[in-house]
């Protein structure tokens, strides 16, 4: 471990895409803070996996934060609603949605770097090959660094937070592909929203169906085990 190297807080919250993205910020040469939030997501298995990213990649902490928002509800993985099935509906915000989860997940996230004396931070949004949220958006990135720089001790100091979005133009298949180049075990991750009773994807909600779109088009061998075919 390089003690002099800079730290970047990485969510991590046990899929593909966060995943990849903690990598490249070990690649960069960054030290590791992971940051998962159990929210109390329906799920939670994704937790298990996040572990199993952290050590994986050597991650110097690793912070599994309680964030119960089942107590506000309003989506699909915190509420007694049922997950589509159906496929991603093209322009629309699908009910899997959790409000505001990426600005309390970065809010959460620059609070740690702050206390940590980072100014980077990695989450693994992505604007291409995604279910519709509004928060995986450029724009909404831009808006959150120049946030940070009016909200905190730090960018009062003058500081400058950076939030580095590395697949934010990447579709499944180039994630999927860049996993593979650095040598990532895409099977240690999880993407399903809605678990079968057996523990494999359930292949149907809309993450199942992106996931093994994504490998199928980058021609990689998908190693995810699906209760029923994509």
């Amino acid at each position: 471990m390089n003690e002099t190297a800079p730290i970047a807080v990485c969510l991590l919250s046990g899929g593909l895409d966060s995943m990849v993205s903690a990598a490249i910020a070990r690649e960069r040469g960054f030290r590791l803070y992971a940051l998962t939030i159990d929210y109390n997501q329906r799920h939670r298995v994704e937790i298990a996996a996040a572990g199993r990213i952290a050590a994986a990649l050597g991650a110097e902490r690793h912070i599994v934060l309680p964030l119960d928002l089942t107590a506000f509800g309003g989506s699909a993985l915190t509420a007694d609603l049922d997950v589509p099935k159906c496929g991603v509906v093209e322009g629309a915000i699908p009910i899997t949605y959790v409000p505001a989860r990426n600005t309390i997940f970065l809010s959460l996230s620059l609070g740690w770097a702050e206390a940590a004396g980072a100014s980077d931070m990695f989450i693994g949004v992505n604007a291409l090959d995604y279910s519709g949220y509004p928060d995986c958006r450029p724009d909404f990135i831009r808006a959150f660094e120049e946030l940070a720089a009016i909200a905190t001790a730090a960018g009062d100091r003058g500081a400058r937070f950076t939030v580095h979005a590395p697949l934010q133009h990447m579709s499944k298949a180039d994630i999927a592909a860049e996993a593979a180049r650095l040598g990532l075990d895409a099977g240690m991750s999880w993407s399903c929203y809605d678990p079968a009773p057996d523990g494999r994807h359930c292949g149907l909600c809309d993450s199942c169906r992106l996931r093994a779109r994504g490998f199928v088009e980058a021609g990689l061998p998908d190693p995810t085990l699906y209760a029923a075919a994509p």
